[in-house]
């Protein structure tokens, strides 16, 4: 008896939840031939303001939770990953092409960037803290703690090693994230949102939008409940526009980057979403 297949409609990743868009709308992802794949929701400004008030939401569990906990949660969505390859493999050949051994060294190389964060999710605080050397009966301490909500524009390739490369060290310090995935390859993307549904991080935390940058971005930058916004992926869009928008509400920009840099690891990125307080403290007088 034959089986007909039954053709998958991707979906946003909103407070937890596989949401079809408010409007409606989707757009059609073709592979490297030019064939259809899938359909695939596209995100409207009220799918992105939902997602706003999922990751403020989220922010007290996220950014409450121990380090120590938040570096087990990022290893743990390394290791369903790693149940998942084939199928990681599988969208990355069929939406960029290049092979089938780019597409496994993608996948390993995602896999590595959620284990490299996941370490040092105990360990920046050691980095960027310090005991201030001050002339006077107090300690001055200088600790941290996550700047907020923090929008981010994937690149658009590689697909997935990008997603990762952008999200993985926004949420080591506790930020939530509003991410808008590579439009013409967010397919990995949109299936890592099934990843993390499982992953044992907050509902809220890591929400995924599929759909337009150039349409959804804006809005995003002038949101009053978003803290910074890192556009990584943004380099073909006017970031200037963006920037200059969330100057208004004193947002955090952290500006696109290009070529092997939007998947360099590296400790500067998650300090650029973490925020350095000063902390006075009497001395004791025994």
């Amino acid at each position: 008896m034959s089986h007909m297949m039954i053709p998958k409609t991707y979906k946003l990743y909103i407070n937890g939840a596989f949401a079809r868009s408010e409007s409606g709308r989707t757009y059609q992802v073709f592979d490297k031939n030019h064939v259809f794949v899938a359909n695939v929701a596209m995100a409207s400004r009220k799918d992105a303001r939902d997602a706003v008030v999922a990751a403020r939401s989220a922010f007290s569990s996220w950014s409450g939770a121990s380090a120590y906990n938040r570096g087990q949660v990022l290893y743990r969505i390394a290791e369903i990953m790693e149940g998942r390859r084939e199928q990681f493999i599988a969208e990355i050949l069929q939406t960029e092409g290049g092979g089938r051994a780019n597409a496994a060294l993608q996948v390993n190389e995602t896999i590595d960037t959620w284990v490299w964060y996941a370490g040092w999710a105990d360990k920046y605080a050691q980095v960027a803290g310090n005991t201030n050397p001050v002339t006077g009966p107090y300690f001055n301490l200088s600790v941290t703690e996550p700047t907020g909500v923090v929008s981010v524009i994937a690149p658009k390739r590689p697909s997935l090693l990008g997603f990762a490369s952008a999200v993985a060290p926004v949420l080591v310090s506790g930020n939530t994230v509003v991410v808008i995935a590579s439009q013409p390859h967010p397919l990995p993307a949109l299936s890592l949102s099934e990843v993390l549904a499982t992953s044992d991080i907050p509902k809220g935390a890591v929400n995924i939008l599929s759909g337009n940058p150039a349409e959804i971005s804006p809005w995003l930058a002038s949101h009053a409940d978003i803290n910074a916004i890192y556009l990584i992926g943004a380099s073909d869009l006017n970031w200037a526009d963006l920037q200059a928008s969330a100057a208004e509400t004193l947002k955090r920009v952290v500006p696109p980057e290009a070529g092997n840099d939007v998947v360099s690891r590296s400790l500067e990125r998650i300090l650029a979403f973490t925020e350095i307080k000063t902390v006075w403290h009497t001395k004791s007088l025994n």
